[in-house]
């Protein structure tokens, strides 16, 4: 039961960060504000993809599923509730994806509400959101969870690639939509196949998969470097044009 030991483990790990926002509505609602710079961020930045073309898709599903300011309460408590199911009534494939979402999940709750409380810490009313957020992420530092973030990120993208690849995957996701639903796996359910439907159609062009991925990392990367290294007034001003530039 490894599968469910990890997946609960991190579901908790979320629980107490939520709790603690719900004890701090200070707290809750700063939490809430980066998360909506940070979808900002993403759309600006990816804003060619999601204009149009063969990443169009995909870009979308980053940022509805991983980036976005969304609650994900309704799918922690379904991880939470029958994480052992997962083990179940899943390919072991598909298990191994879970658990890396549900880590993924608990890193990002995690810096944010430490990004949240250096936002509350920004006592300058005339600061705009783009200074505001570059002096929380320098103020949170911790480069190497940022990397970890980064890498998971890739490793979610990589392992749903993968599973597009896997024979008669795609049919048995959809024989798996009513016993999910049942099990109160709808949510789980829903992300996995549209994980695969927008993996799976970028798999059609040779190499497409990974050259998305590989356009994540470098701008992601890219952004980290212009947060952590460059001088404070440059990564203000670009920070701002991205955000700038989101839909």
């Amino acid at each position: 039961m490894e599968t469910a030991r990890k997946i609960r483990d991190c579901v908790a790990q979320v629980e107490l960060l939520r709790q603690a926002g719900e004890a701090n509505p200070s707290l809750r609602a700063a939490v809430g504000e980066i998360k909506q710079v940070q979808a900002r961020r993403f759309a600006g930045t990816y804003a060619d993809l999601l204009c149009g073309g063969p990443y169009a898709a995909a870009a979308q599903f980053f940022l509805d599923e991983l980036y976005s300011d969304r609650d994900f309460a309704e799918r922690d408590a379904q991880f939470a509730r029958i994480a052992g199911a997962i083990e179940r009534l899943f390919p072991e494939q598909v298990a191994g994806t879970a658990i890396v979402l549900a880590e993924l999940h608990a890193l990002t709750e995690e810096l944010d509400q430490a990004m949240a409380l250096a936002w509350l810490a920004q006592v300058d009313e005339e600061m705009s959101d783009a200074a505001r957020y570059a002096a929380a992420w320098r103020e949170v530092d911790r480069r190497a969870d940022r990397e970890d973030q980064l890498r998971v990120v890739l490793d979610l993208g990589q392992q749903l690639a993968r599973l597009t690849r896997t024979a008669g995957l795609r049919t048995l996701l959809r024989m798996m939509r009513a016993p999910a639903a049942a099990a109160g796996l709808g949510a789980l359910q829903r992300f996995l196949e549209s994980g695969f439907d927008t993996f799976g159609a970028m798999a059609r062009r040779r190499g497409g998969a990974e050259a998305f991925l590989d356009i994540i990392e470098a701008r992601e990367s890219g952004l980290m470097a212009l947060l952590f290294d460059a001088d404070p007034v440059a990564c203000e001003t670009e920070l701002a044009l991205t955000l700038g530039q989101a839909r």
